[in-house]
């Protein structure tokens, strides 16, 4: 991997990135979590944690995280129910004794909520969901996977390409664009930013080659 965000420089410097590349798209739906079947999307990955919900937002995930897990007990190739254990881990990974509100992050059972939540999402992708399906699950998974959370640049890309495949345009490829860079996959990265220039309209596309090449330099990647 070109680029180890395990630095706290470094994850700082991903952040100024993709934070411009939000404001250059005019808040893009995606970079938001606006346009999908779930809350979220990076810019909230990458400044904030989780946290916040008490007591009965702990309790009700918990009840969403129980009735879930039973389903896939019931029948270990319920699509929905995978979705809806991973959804109600990552939530209940930014509440409570799971996230530190004066650092803004997980804490350490936090971080193994969201492994829990990953193992449901991965179970999730192997039952073959389709892409509409899988992207509103990986609009929280995007946010797992950040540096913040488990820090695993590749999944995250993986769960970046399912948001473009279900919705593309501009700016979920030049997010695809961006995590693949962080990731050090270069050519999927370059794929995607061809594609992002290709769908953005022409007088945007100078400034937002621009804003993608910054993001691979900051990464040690040359886009192509």
């Amino acid at each position: 991997m070109l680029f180890d965000l395990r630095g706290r420089g470094r994850r700082n410097t991903i952040k100024v990135i993709y934070l411009s590349l939000a404001i250059l798209m005019g808040g893009g739906l995606v970079l938001f979590g606006i346009g999908g079947g779930t809350s979220g999307g990076l810019v909230d990955a990458i400044t904030q944690g989780g946290g916040g919900g008490g007591d009965a937002g702990q309790d009700r995930f918990t009840k969403r995280e129980t009735q879930a897990l039973a389903a896939t007990r019931r029948d270990a190739e319920d699509q929905a129910a995978w979705a809806e254990l991973a959804r109600a881990r990552f939530s209940l990974a930014g509440i409570g004794g799971n996230f530190d509100t004066s650092r803004n992050a997980y804490t350490d059972p936090g971080r193994a909520k969201l492994r829990q939540a990953s193992d449901a999402w991965e179970r999730f992708l192997s039952l073959n969901p389709s892409p509409t399906e899988a992207s509103r699950v990986a609009s929280l998974m995007v946010q797992a996977y950040a540096p913040d959370g488990l820090n695993e640049a590749e999944k995250l890309v993986t769960a970046q390409e399912l948001i473009a495949e279900a919705r593309p345009g501009p700016n979920t490829y030049a997010q695809l664009a961006t995590s693949a860079y962080a990731a050090g996959q270069k050519r999927k990265g370059d794929l995607a930013k061809d594609k992002a220039l290709e769908l953005s309209p022409k007088d945007e596309r100078e400034a937002l080659r621009g804003q993608i090449e910054q993001a691979a330099r900051g990464t040690g990647a040359a886009a192509g």
